[in-house]
């Protein structure tokens, strides 16, 4: 019974809020680089469009079929995203999954509104919704940065 309490608690207000507000939720007409990642275990999808300008992310979309976890990351990334770099990104990313699998410190400022996830520490088998939006935008601005630069 204790571990059904303590998932009841982790869908807090704040978490569902979040996951009923994502910002940026239609993918973009033309995109610079797209990235679909799914979480094999819940089958969650999160597909990121994003493009570059000047190395910084000047538009973003996303379609995101999650649980509310996933969701709500969606949504703490979508409203930081923009004008974010590359290295940024992917500090995020690592900073997030160091979070979730470590008990780490929050990422660091515009993400760290990812700090309403640190309830899911506990569990595992949703961290990895959590990830996808992070892990695909990490990978799409990777892939618009090396093609920008050969």
């Amino acid at each position: 019974m204790s571990g059904d309490t303590d998932l009841i608690k982790l869908y807090s207000g704040r978490i569902l809020e979040l996951a009923a507000d994502i910002p940026y939720h239609a993918r973009l007409d033309a995109p610079g680089a797209t990235v679909k990642k799914r979480s094999p275990l819940c089958g969650s999808t999160v597909t990121v469009d994003l493009t570059l300008e000047n190395g910084k992310v000047a538009a973003f979309g996303q379609d995101v079929k999650a649980c509310a976890l996933g969701q709500a990351a969606a949504s703490v990334v979508g409203s930081a995203i923009l004008g974010c770099t590359q290295d940024q990104i992917t500090h995020a990313r690592d900073e997030l999954r160091t979070m979730l699998k470590e008990d780490g410190p929050t990422p660091a400022a515009p993400f760290d509104g990812l700090e309403v996830l640190r309830p899911a520490v506990a569990f595992k088998n949703r961290h990895a919704s959590i990830l996808l939006t992070l892990e695909a935008a990490s990978d799409a601005v990777t892939q618009l940065a090396q093609t920008q630069s050969a």
